[in-house]
């Protein structure tokens, strides 16, 4: 398992968001070179983890527990065979390209570490948005990659550091249940019956996540 590259958005104007200065980060690009990764603070409050990357709407992005976005490169190549094109890394606005890692099939809570600094936990799968469709440029593609179920992670900051492309990454937590972003992901978006499932994950989820998950338990039962 390892980092491919470590990839940063910087702030530019699109016809496609629906920020209210039509202003995007999700075209990120590899970058060459340590990069520091820390948590950023509160959503709303705080951007991105990674240094140097631009996140524009800080109601939706960005914040603790959405610090950092990872994307398999195997995901990516499985859509470069769907879609008959080329996706380069960075290409669905993830900060970290990975490789030899089910980045999908992780558990809520697990816990990489990036070379010798960094340790990240996962906390939730990415929900697509107008903008991403978008940035990508296919039709349905909102509803396409809501199918397909393969959303990528957002993780948070355990400890800090510096990071680069080529680190070694491993994973050296998982927790006792099996809430798999892809799971978690499934029932934020297509089966919220899924949603009391979500439970077993506690805290490690991520916040908006547990907390739709308790409703649904306190509106419908287990």
């Amino acid at each position: 398992m390892k980092l491919l590259s470590v990839n940063l958005g910087r702030r530019e104007h699109v016809p496609y968001t629906d920020h209210p200065e039509g202003v995007t980060g999700i075209d990120k690009r590899p970058v060459q070179g340590p990069v520091r990764v820390a948590a950023p603070g509160p959503k709303g409050i705080g951007a991105s983890g990674v240094a140097g990357d631009e996140v524009c709407s800080l109601r939706h992005h960005g914040g603790d527990d959405q610090a950092v976005y990872a994307v398999a490169r195997e995901d990516l190549d499985d859509w470069e065979r769907e879609l008959g094109r080329s996706l380069a890394n960075g290409g669905f606005g993830e900060n970290l390209t990975t490789f030899g890692l089910d980045v999908s099939g992780a558990l809520v809570g697990e816990r990489w570490r990036i070379g010798s600094e960094v340790v990240l936990e996962v906390t939730s799968g990415r929900i697509p948005c107008a903008t991403f469709q978008g940035h990508v440029g296919e039709k349905r593609w909102v509803k396409r990659f809501t199918a397909k179920g393969a959303p990528g992670a957002y993780l948070r900051v355990i400890e800090p550091g510096e990071i680069r492309a080529g680190d070694a990454m491993e994973i050296v937590h998982r927790p006792d249940h099996d809430v798999t972003v892809a799971l978690q992901f499934r029932a934020a978006t297509t089966e919220r019956k899924l949603l009391p499932r979500l439970l077993a994950a506690g805290e490690a989820l991520h916040p908006e996540s547990l907390d739709a998950a308790r409703k649904y338990v306190a509106q419908y039962g287990a």
